[in-house]
């Protein structure tokens, strides 16, 4: 079994705090088991419960499929039918799963940083169980941003001086700002597109903001984001939003897609607006990679929570 430079983490809540060389391991171990390379052993039982509180049917379903494939027992977690429902706390939540012997907590959550009360309790409090973030509100989705670099290394085989374009609905989605973070640390060159109201210039110091058709025929890769309609309650933008000027202003259509460079790619963490962001007859055409990032979330899935299960020293792993 390969065993080299295998990163270890007690939690896994963001990719911030990744450093290089452990990016590129976790791609090498995601790529080793998407080759068939052989699963790890466990000689103890491990639990995971997977609670997601916000709607998810690839992130889901991704993670319980690499639980399962490294051979880990998954607890079901429905929080309409928990006591979520009478009031309960993130907090308590985690400590009943503690004491019921859950390892592994996989969390949605529409919070910014709720893990923060988990992985750093208080003084008084006592929580001992590993935190993998499946996302949390506008904030991070580490899982979705190391799938996403593991389809750019496949496809590319290196990050310095590729050119990718992130475009969409930059402001409120968390893909966006893990992407543009890690892009940057790979080497990457990122520039920014789509509507203005949906840009900030705290983004500035990753990359550059641009007009779509002038960055077409230039990038390496061109990211696109979902719209995302249910965190605009408070946006002006989204009572005049129109899905057809939008996907002409803003969408890959055949043409965008005919004046791509030959080996460029599209990408989409989902769901897909069709003929919103992507045309639809586009999502399985050969430059569009959302169909290998869902199989290659499965295995960097894999790699996180092995990332997690060594760093806690869980099923006998060291």
């Amino acid at each position: 079994m390969e065993n080299l430079n295998l990163v270890t983490l007690p939690h896994f809540v963001s990719v911030k705090d990744l450093q290089k060389n452990e990016v590129e391991s976790l791609i090498k171990r995601a790529e080793y088991f998407k080759q068939g390379g052989a699963i790890p052993r466990l000689t103890k039982p491990v639990y995971v419960t997977n609670m997601f509180f916000e709607n998810s049917s690839r992130t889901h379903t991704s993670f319980e499929m690499a639980e399962r494939k490294l051979g880990l027992t998954v607890i079901p977690f429905d929080p309409a039918h928990s006591s979520v429902k009478k009031g309960e706390t993130l907090y308590d939540t985690s400590l009943i799963m503690d004491a019921l012997g859950i390892d592994l907590e996989v969390i949605r959550h529409s919070e910014n940083e709720y893990y923060q009360q988990l992985i750093h309790p208080q003084k008084h409090q006592h929580l001992n169980i590993g935190i993998v973030n499946a996302g949390d509100g506008s904030g991070q989705h580490p899982s979705q941003c190391l799938l996403d670099m593991m389809t750019i290394h496949e496809h590319f085989g290196h990050f310095k001086g590729l050119k990718v374009a992130i475009i969409g609905d930059i402001t409120n989605s968390r893909v966006a700002k893990s992407n543009m973070e890690l892009l940057t640390k790979l080497g990457a060159q990122v520039y920014f597109s789509g509507p203005s109201y949906w840009y900030s210039d705290k983004y500035d110091k990753y990359g550059k903001f641009e007009k779509l058709d002038d960055l077409v025929s230039k990038m390496d890769v061109m990211m696109l984001l979902r719209v995302q309609h249910e965190r605009h309650a408070k946006d002006p933008n989204e009572k005049k939003f129109n899905a057809k000027a939008y996907h002409e202003k803003y969408g890959i259509n055949q043409k965008r897609y005919g004046q791509m460079k030959d080996d460029a790619i599209i990408m989409h963490p989902g769901p897909i607006n069709h003929d919103v962001e992507l045309a639809g007859n586009l999502v399985e055409a050969p430059k569009c990679m959302f169909v290998r990032q869902m199989q290659n979330g499965v295995f960097m899935r894999m790699a996180m929570l092995e990332a997690v299960m060594r760093g806690r020293k869980l099923g006998g792993l060291r």
